[in-house]
């Protein structure tokens, strides 16, 4: 995830400006199974397991076959998008997208994602000898996967009413500058796997100990809909506090692209990691500064999204 606070140079057709059709307004709420917390942070300490997921590295190629083995176990159809992609420096990083489908056969589809590889500098260190270490990216990077993950196997005990892809996208981190950052989701957004889903929610940063998810500014301009939809449901389950409808500046993030091509996307984001957001892109993005609680409470959102069909 970048903090670059501005608004990028893209244009949008006009229809983007009312973010698409998100469904109705929230209705009562669903019964389903409750969204497992501690289990989204085992999964983070799985990933952490690995090593930095950088591209290119042993850590990178363990985690993407584990995505892929615990992800069949429960999904109706895995697809693994390999491809390779060549950085500003020339030099060329093997890269995969991995999509779980979940009540396949439905054409009406929600798109839930987040990016699983991390940074491979921790460039935002106060310390100078620090800036070469690659992020361990327990909150930038395994939170939104561990989400999206306890979030199948959900699914698989009690199916949502409506078709789910759970998207991990590659190369979202790499840099050190956005040109060579949101690999994955430009390429998911040229042709999307399995056809264009309704509308999409990002994850990203939802792990903090201390959170907030205060509205995004892009997702706030280009799909106001689903962000009437999504932070609405969060204040029906009673989050309506870390998740204020106050509108913060825009990020550039994976929903960029996916806006660009006609998919109206909001991204549930942290906008402070740590105080002053200290722990962002440092060596200090450990399992020990993430929540088991604020994994539950974003999970507990996305899953009433999911259960009530959109």
């Amino acid at each position: 995830m970048t903090r670059v606070a501005r608004y990028s140079a893209f244009l949008l057709a006009a229809t983007l400006a009312c973010g698409g059709e998100p469904g109705s307004e929230p209705a009562e709420r669903v019964e389903r199974p409750a969204f497992p917390g501690a289990r989204a942070f085992e999964l983070i300490e799985a990933q952490l397991a690995f090593g930095p997921r950088v591209p290119g590295t042993p850590g990178h190629t363990a985690q993407l076959d584990w995505m892929v083995e615990r992800l069949a176990a429960h999904a109706d159809t895995v697809i693994v998008d390999r491809f390779r992609h060549v950085i500003t420096t020339g030099d060329t990083l093997p890269l995969a997208n991995v999509l779980a489908r979940f009540n396949a056969a439905d054409p009406d589809r929600l798109l839930f994602l987040a990016h699983w590889d991390t940074r491979p500098i921790s460039d935002q260190s106060t310390n100078p000898e620090d800036r070469d270490t690659p992020v361990p990216g327990a909150n930038d990077g395994a939170s939104g996967v561990a989400v999206l993950m306890a979030l199948g196997e959900l699914f698989s005990v009690q199916p949502p009413p409506v078709g789910i892809d759970l998207l991990m996208v590659d190369g979202e981190d790499y840099g050190p500058t956005t040109a060579d950052m949101f690999i994955g989701s430009e390429r998911y957004a040229e042709q999307p796997l399995g056809g264009q889903p309704r509308y999409a929610v990002l994850l990203d940063m939802v792990g903090d100990r201390d959170p907030g998810f205060p509205v995004e500014g892009f997702s706030s301009r280009y799909a106001p809909r689903v962000v009437q939809r999504v932070w609405g449901i969060a204040r029906d389950l009673g989050y309506g506090r870390l998740f204020p409808m106050t509108v913060r500046p825009p990020i550039l993030d994976d929903h960029v692209p996916l806006n660009e091509a006609g998919i109206p996307t909001v991204n549930i984001i942290d906008f402070e990691y740590g105080p002053g957001n200290s722990l962002w892109h440092t060596p200090n993005d450990v399992a020990a500064n993430v929540s088991p609680a604020t994994l539950e409470v974003v999970g507990e959102v996305v899953a009433e999204i999911a259960y009530r069909g959109g």
